[in-house]
């Protein structure tokens, strides 16, 4: 398959500046760029007549198969019904543009090898598997009265409850064997768990460290989802490479982040969506309460971050009926940064973070043909990225969606 856009503006997300010329894509790679570049026997040629070009964009904080807010109800549901969702949610996405998503639990590599066949239409899908929790931390959906622990490890779920060194070794190894492109784990409390305190940590430094051992030694990484401060810091010195979500982070935060070379990965559209919405989706009343500890702080800390110059990836982690919100990330951030440093974390930043550089996130040759074609300019105006009538096409793997 080749594919050939003439006249096009193609930005350079390093510099920010656009290059007049013609871009081919072949056997799902950039090929070539230039001026009046040749068109081989069988090339389909679109004149963009000076549209612009940009990287498909990548959510590095999805979960797929959250087809409600309640996310302990679905240890219950069937794996085909879940299934099903996802494969609608998934269309959603690569329709706004999204041609790779970090699915941050509960996806696994049937979905995954699903779409890269073809039988689901999507993003390119990186997954973890299940969460790790300790009892009672944000994975933990058993209420007060329920004793019993059962994962359900036949149907879906985003978590899994390990304890002690061993255990979390165990846990970690059974995803990782299960083709876990990287590992999660519950460093502090969270708004849809029962049990546990937004400012709680969870997890001992041994445990953390060996969970982190563990991805290392698969050469892998540890994603931790951390609110405050004191979880963040704790998180990042056991080694974690990815900080989600990081509310409450301060200038010791930021510090570690600079000196261990990790990401941070804010959410904010998420806390926005949940609290105008996350009732009528599913989020029990009692975590409907959390959600303003982490919705006011959430762009302080992004505008901490990057003045302190933490490496930022673009996330959305929304639930249930609102992953139709997931574009409006880019406008919630452009409040606090340019809207060229936004576009770069929904690009070359989360494909830094992904282990992907020069693969996807680029418009560089060799690439991956991930491409947007928009009417529009997202270098000046963020919310290009968040309006679908800027979005002329959607063209991954070098195919138009």
């Amino acid at each position: 398959m080749s594919l050939l856009l003439r006249n096009a503006l193609l930005l350079d997300v390093a510099t920010g500046e656009y290059t007049e010329a013609d871009l081919r894509c072949a056997d799902g790679r950039i090929a070539e760029t230039g001026t009046n570049l040749r068109a081989p026997d069988g090339t389909r040629v679109i004149d963009l007549a000076g549209a612009r070009v940009v990287p498909g964009l990548i959510d590095a904080h999805v979960h797929v198969t959250a087809s409600t807010a309640d996310l302990g109800a679905l240890r219950t549901m069937s794996p085909s019904y879940v299934t099903a969702h996802a494969a609608r949610i998934m269309g959603g996405m690569l329709d706004r543009g999204f041609t790779t998503v970090r699915d941050n639990s509960g996806a696994d590599f049937g979905l995954a090898d699903a779409q890269a066949e073809g039988l689901v239409r999507g993003p390119r899908l990186l997954f973890c598997g299940k969460g790790l929790s300790q009892t009672g931390g944000h994975s933990d959906f058993r209420g007060r009265g329920e004793q019993h622990v059962d994962d359900h490890p036949c149907c879906a779920g985003v978590g899994r409850v390990a304890d002690g060194v061993d255990a979390v070794r165990a846990a970690a190894r059974d995803e990782l064997r299960k083709g876990a492109h990287h590992v999660k784990v519950m460093a502090s409390g969270g708004v849809a768990s029962p049990t546990d305190r937004i400012d709680s940590t969870q997890y001992s430094m041994d445990e953390l460290r060996a969970i982190v051992a563990e991805a290392e030694a698969a050469n892998r990484y540890v994603a931790a989802h951390a609110y405050t401060a004191r979880a963040v810091n704790r998180a990042l010195e056991a080694g974690v490479r990815s900080i989600e979500h990081g509310n409450l982070i301060d200038d010791t935060s930021v510090e570690l982040f600079r000196r261990h070379d990790a990401f941070l990965v804010p959410t904010l559209v998420t806390y926005w969506a949940l609290k105008e919405e996350g009732p009528a989706f599913g989020l029990p009343e009692n975590s409907w309460r959390k959600v303003d500890e982490v919705l006011e702080a959430g762009l302080t800390a992004l505008e901490r971050a990057a003045r302190g110059g933490v490496r930022l990836a673009f996330g959305t982690d929304l639930l249930g009926g609102m992953h139709r919100h997931q574009s409006h990330e880019f406008r919630l951030r452009a409040e606090v940064q340019p809207p060229l440093d936004v576009l770069r974390a929904a690009t070359s930043g989360a494909a830094d973070l992904l282990g992907l550089t020069g693969e996807i996130g680029t418009l560089d040759i060799g690439a991956r043909a991930d491409l947007l074609v928009l009417d529009g300019d997202p270098v000046e105006d963020a919310g290009v990225l968040a309006d679908p009538k800027h979005l002329r096409h959607v063209i991954q793997a070098g195919i138009i969606t």
